[in-house]
This record gives structure tokens, sequence and C-alpha cells, in this order.
């Protein structure tokens, strides 16, 4: 059973244009559920509106059993982790980090033992009585954590936390964000633009794209197995074909090309008979001079012409035109292709995930 639950929700930017229409999302207790996708996708509307920042204009919005619609921000007990950090300059980390348990008259021996603990969990134990200008961005960004989860809260939301930091630390601060949701068990909803980061400490993903969600799965079979072609672009895949007519076959199914059979195997998209477009990736491509012999089946070959050749280090990207458009491939190889040699382009049956042609 679902911990929070959005249902036909409808958000409006000046009641005209809808941001969110006709919403539905479920999360369990104890998820790291991460919203994922361009910007003006509706991400972060969907967390400000789960936080109760923004008000829905039809739809309703149910947390553990409870009608949460109407319920005040000020009302429910949900941490919130900014982009900004949004920390008091002119307070310590310790009363920094126990202002929300002032707000809420706990009392001063229980503040002091909730904020050490906090300071401990997030590896801040000695840095109680500094200001937040002597921190560096990963020390702030960790008190913004525990300000966020001191009060206890029943749902913990993060807005882009990491986009202010460097590579390196947004890399060391996501296995901390995932150590301490992990230690605590709480349901967390997390934003951002960043697929690698979402990828790597969420249970689930949700792939967002004009204020509907395109998927949602584990980041392995997103990764592996995009639904849609708005997916498969967003996650990296770069080579499409878009079939004329797709028939069911013993271990897979047999997809029509302008009088071209091609064979694809069996995966977990596959379900949706509507699929008609094909999608794989630039390193699932193989290309061998035209003609040279291979164990693909014939239907699965197209004959092109290396258009460009770029070095990528331990491969050569190559981008090969065809009749049916041009594909992008990389291989690592010794004697590399020269542009303007003829070759094949070989589709393991096995690499191609068919997808749904939605507009992306």
């Amino acid at each position: 059973m679902a911990l929070l639950t959005l249902k036909d929700v409808t958000v409006t930017y000046n009641q005209k244009t809808p941001i969110l229409e006709q919403f539905n999302l479920d999360i369990a207790k104890g998820e790291l559920v991460s919203l994922l996708g361009p910007s003006g996708c509706g991400k972060t509307t969907t967390l400000r509106l789960i936080a109760g920042f923004l008000e829905a204009k039809s739809g309703q919005f149910l947390f553990d059993g409870s009608d949460y619609t109407k319920v005040p921000v000020n009302k429910r007990n949900f941490g919130f982790v900014f982009q900004s950090y949004a920390l008091f300059p002119h307070m310590t980390v310790f009363d920094n980090v126990a202002f929300g348990l002032k707000l809420r008259k706990v009392t001063g021996t229980d503040v002091k033992k909730r904020v050490q603990d906090m300071l401990d969990i997030v590896n801040l134990n000695d840095f109680g009585e500094r200001f937040p200008a002597e921190l560096s961005g990963g020390q702030r960004q960790r008190v913004a954590i525990a300000r966020a989860l001191v009060i206890q809260p029943d749902l913990l939301l993060f807005d882009e936390p990491l986009s202010n930091l460097d590579a390196n630390l947004r890399v060391n601060m996501r296995v901390e964000i995932r150590r301490i949701q992990q230690e605590l068990g709480i349901t967390t909803v997390y934003v951002s633009h960043d697929q690698e980061e979402c990828f790597s400490i969420s249970d689930k993903v949700a792939i967002m794209n004009k204020g509907d969600i395109e998927q949602l799965a584990d980041p392995a079979t997103i990764f592996r197995y995009p639904t849609t072609e708005f997916v498969a672009r967003f996650i990296g895949f770069s080579n499409f074909l878009h079939f004329d007519s797709r028939k069911k076959v013993t271990g897979g199914h047999e997809l029509s090309l302008a009088g071209q059979t091609f064979f694809a195997g069996d995966h977990p998209g596959t379900s949706n008979e509507t699929a008609l477009a094909a999608a794989i990736r630039p390193d699932d491509l193989a290309v061998v001079h035209r003609g040279a012999p291979h164990s693909m089946p014939a239907g699965n070959v197209i004959p092109g012409t290396v258009r460009v050749r770029t070095f990528l280090g331990r491969s050569f990207q190559y981008v090969v035109d065809t009749a049916h458009g041009s594909f992008t491939v990389n291989q690592e190889m010794e004697q590399p292709f020269e542009a303007g040699t003829d070759v094949d382009l070989l589709f393991a049956p096995e690499r191609m995930v068919l997808v749904d042609q939605k507009e992306a």
C-alpha cells in the first residue's frame, strides 16, 4: 500500500495553463523516489505540491491514509531541503539545526540531544558552534539535511540539493544522502535534472515529460528497457528505427521497414503492442567492413558509409549514413575505419529495445 498518493491532480499556472493535468503518483513507505526530467516537465511543481507550497486546482493528495489536499504547509510534518541551503547566516550550526524544534516548543534538554544526534548522523558532530560562512558547500548542505531531519519528519523532500556543488563533492554528497536515508528508513522524494545522480541513489525513478510520468521503475529497468522514445532519448539512446508493422513470433518480434524484416528479442518493455520504434545505444551497435562475415540475422544488417570518425580514447565513434538515416556507433578498434568507408551496421536482436513513439 502506498504511503503517498497523488490522484488525478491538476495544477495550473495563472489559473489557465496546466502544469500537471490528471497527474498520478504512488510512493511506498521507506522508498526514495526521484523525479527526473528536462526543465519545465513539472518535477519541481510536483515536489512543491507535496510540500504544501502549491495548491492543486483539482485532484487529491493522500498521505498515510489521510487526505492532505487542503492541509496547510505548517501542519504537514515534512522536511524540505532547498537547493540554496537556506541557512540562517547569523546562527550557529547548532541553532540552525535546532530551529524547527524550537518552533515546535521542544524542551531545551531534548533539543540538545536531538540536535547532537543528528549532527552525528551527518558527520558534523564537532561543527555545532561554527557559522555557515565557516563551512564548505558540502558541510552547509549536510546542515540543511540535519535541520530537515531533526524534526523527525514523516516525509523528506529534496529540491535539486546538489546543483550548487562541484562535481566531486556532488558524488560524495549523493552517497551521504543515500546512506542517511537508508539508515533512517525515511520515505523521500528527490528532484534533480542530473540522471546519474538520480539513478545512483533511488529505489525508483519517475521520468517526467510535459507534466506526465512516462516511466516509473527502478533505475536498472529504465536504463536497460525504456518504454517510450522520449525516455530512451533522455537516458542516452541515440539510434532509432521506426517500423511500418510488427508481428509477434517465437522468442521476439518481426518488424518490417521498407521491405526489410528485422528481428528484436523480448524484454520487459515489449508488452506494449503499439510500440513501433526500436532504440539501440551506440555501444550496442556493431560496424564491420561491407560484406564481412558475421553471425547476425540477415535482416538485422544495414549497409552504410562512414561519414564522421571521432576518437573517444578507449574507442572510436562513427556516424554512419544509411538508407534508413544516420546512426552513431562506439567501437574499440586497432585499425579504425576512415571516413568514406563502406560498412555494414549489425543490430543485435537482444540489444534492440522496442519503445512507444510518444511525442518527445
